[in-house]
């Protein structure tokens, strides 16, 4: 570890490596003056965290459900009354004028694995030329973090956002592409000015999660919050450049739980704002609601964010994967095959139901939110059938979530923008804020829909999708991309069955869904020929061990294309072991991904086994995620 200059009494940044002075663009005197000042947050932050374990476990252990916080409480840390939130008694932010209109908000991250900074600028300048009303450029679930990816991305972003010379040079090459793919998809050009083009889309930056920490910076000795390093790089900078421009500078923020959380991150957000003189309220966030907790303290959490809130996301995996894990001690609470869970399906309908509600309902100068739709991951690629059978569906949906409120949803690839957006430029209305729905409901009723389960399939091909794209993204998160285009292995080679873009909810729920099923006896509700497995037949051990074996082999079996010949030997191996100690530990791990980034740059599958243990052990023992780099630990021990 390489330390930075400490002044009297501050706190002490360790940066690894020499990256202080290969990123010095990245880390200059201003941010790393910021992130000092930020520090100050990272013992609340660690706090958090131990408090969210606790619930969990108490949950567990006392076989208890979630539930609606008591009307006369104190949200935790922001002095505001829970029936008043609820009852919009609380001032929140004026939508700013360019998120007045999101249709479409693209998402993807702005580096590569292991890619110059050329390679990396055209992600950036194929989110921008996109035609996308906004793109969240991800530093979080679709951002690889092998080597100092979450760097790259950062000098992807204030490159782009200064309009270097470099940027301009890869987007307008950029800009050739595009249009010749779309001449023939389309039979005409998308881009006419390639400069003017790139100033349509608002740029929006999400932030890694509270729950994880950075690989590259410790504080006196101590792990770094990931979500106040990402927050202090991106906004200091490029907070100058995006305010001369007339841009808002906006953050999405993930796997917020609970309003005491949202409060947390509200009172980073004005620290980071007074530290910058900027006024309180400047940065404008977005939330993603992807925990089943934050279904019972929507209004509490637009409430504790107050003047930084513009709306919430509903993100579909992310989401299922919570409702699972929420639910781990409910032996009668049994997830159906993936493909049934869809947003129509039981829970998630009423938990989209809540959201848009609680959008819609007024603060105490009559705002209302946003709520921006969830992910179409299709990507038009593939045979002439399967793409013309795809976008039908991913039209279908887009027009369901417009037609249910939403103000826009999200794309996974910048080729589906002039798809899908025309679904809200038919329809004409820059947003549906303020759309008359019932007023949120917080009765037992209310919250039993929360997870509740409705007849869907529950088969062996179900099974084999989810070990099988499991296994495929633990792979490719150990090869530096959190964010993939997978499928099921039996579909290789058929370009009918589309690939899919995958980030780190998809890894996270197909193993959710598989630990569901051997650990409350999921039973098969249709017989297979394949396998010789009756309906009624229990999803145990054995089938789980045999599946496994058969999805194993036909991805060292499969083309360079599907699975990268050199990771049959490195990522792959590691990547089942970590399905194998997630699903069959009867202790349900918290997140996959922690697993995931202990592995980080490690191909030696006996080094992966000891930290899987390791990992677990500390866990289950003393209720205690190591989250932090091991590799740094290790050097910073040296």
């Amino acid at each position: 570890m390489r330390t930075t200059a400490k002044t009297n009494g501050d706190p002490q940044l360790q940066i690894r490596d020499n990256l202080a002075a290969d990123y010095a663009d990245i880390y200059t005197p201003e941010a790393l003056v910021a992130l000092t000042f930020m520090s100050q947050f990272n013992a609340e932050q660690k706090r958090l965290m131990m408090e969210r374990t606790k619930r969990r476990t108490a949950r567990i252990k006392e076989r208890k459900a979630i539930g609606f916080l008591a009307p006369d409480a104190v949200i935790q840390g922001t002095g505001i009354r829970v029936q008043d939130a609820r009852d919009g008694k609380f001032v929140g932010a004026v939508i700013p004028h360019d998120l007045q209109r999101q249709w479409i908000q693209g998402t993807g991250p702005a580096a590569k694995p292991n890619s110059p900074v050329k390679a990396n600028l055209r992600n950036v300048a194929y989110a921008l030329l996109s035609g996308a009303d906004g793109w969240m450029f991800d530093g979080e679930d679709a951002l690889g973090q092998i080597t100092t990816m979450s760097l790259d991305n950062q000098r992807s972003l204030k490159l782009a956002i200064a309009r270097d010379p470099l940027f301009y040079e890869v987007a307008e090459q950029v800009a050739v592409e595009m249009n010749a793919w779309a001449r023939e998809f389309f039979g005409r050009e998308i881009i006419a000015d390639w400069r003017s083009q790139l100033d349509f889309t608002t740029k929006i930056f999400r932030a890694r999660g509270l729950h994880l920490d950075d690989r590259h910076i410790r504080v006196d000795g101590q792990s770094l919050s990931a979500s106040a390093v990402d927050m202090c790089l991106y906004v200091v900078n490029n907070y100058k450049n995006l305010l001369k421009d007339g841009s808002s500078i906006v953050l999405y923020l993930p796997k917020i739980q609970t309003a005491e959380e949202a409060g947390f991150w509200s009172r980073m957000l004005t620290a980071l704002e007074g530290h910058l003189s900027l006024a309180e309220g400047t940065i404008k966030v977005y939330v993603l609601v992807e925990q089943l907790e934050q279904t019972f303290q929507l209004m509490e959490i637009r409430a504790a964010l107050g003047l930084h809130f513009v709306g919430f996301n509903t993100g579909r995996w992310d989401y299922i994967n919570s409702v699972s894990d929420a639910t781990s001690w409910d032996m009668d609470f049994v997830n159906p095959n993936i493909e049934s869970i869809v947003m129509t399906y039981g829970y998630m309908r009423n938990y989209e139901d809540r959201v848009r509600r609680a959008v819609n309902t007024p603060d105490a100068k009559g705002n209302f939110a946003l709520w921006q739709g969830g992910m179409e991951p299709n990507i038009p690629v593939g045979s002439k059938e399967g793409v013309a059978s795809s976008m039908k569906k991913a039209k279908a949906g887009a027009e369901r979530e417009q037609r249910e409120g939403a103000s826009g949803k999200w794309i996974a690839h910048w080729k589906m923008a002039h798809i899908i957006r025309p679904v809200w430029e038919v329809v004409g209305e820059a947003n549906q804020l303020g759309r008359n729905f019932a007023p949120l409901g917080y009765t037992a009723e209310d919250a039993a829909g929360l997870t509740l389960l409705e007849p869907a399939p529950r088969t062996v091909r179900g099974a084999r999708n989810l070990l099988s794209v499991a296994l495929q993204y633990g792979n490719a998160f150990g090869q530096g991309m959190q964010a993939a285009a997978l499928k099921p292995a039996d579909f290789f080679g058929n370009d009918d069955i589309l690939y899919l873009m995958e980030d780190m909810a998809t890894g996270e729920i197909r193993l959710s869904i598989l630990w569901e099923w051997i650990h409350k006896g999921a039973a098969l509700t249709e017989d297979d020929t394949e396998s010789g497995l009756k309906a009624g037949d229990v999803f145990n051990l054995e089938i789980f061990n045999r599946l496994l074996e058969e999805e194993y082999a036909k991805l060292l079996a499969a083309n360079n294309r599907d699975v990268y010949d050199a990771s049959k030997i490195t990522t792959l191996p590691i990547a089942r072991a970590i399905v194998e100690a997630y699903v069959l530990d009867p202790v349900k791990a918290p997140w996959y991904i922690d697993l995931l980034n202990i592995n980080l740059n490690n191909e030696d599958l006996g080094v992966a086994r000891q930290r899987i243990a390791q990992y677990l052990d500390a866990y289950k023992n003393t209720g205690v995620r190591i989250t932090e780099n091991l590799d740094t630990i290790s050097a910073a021990c040296r």
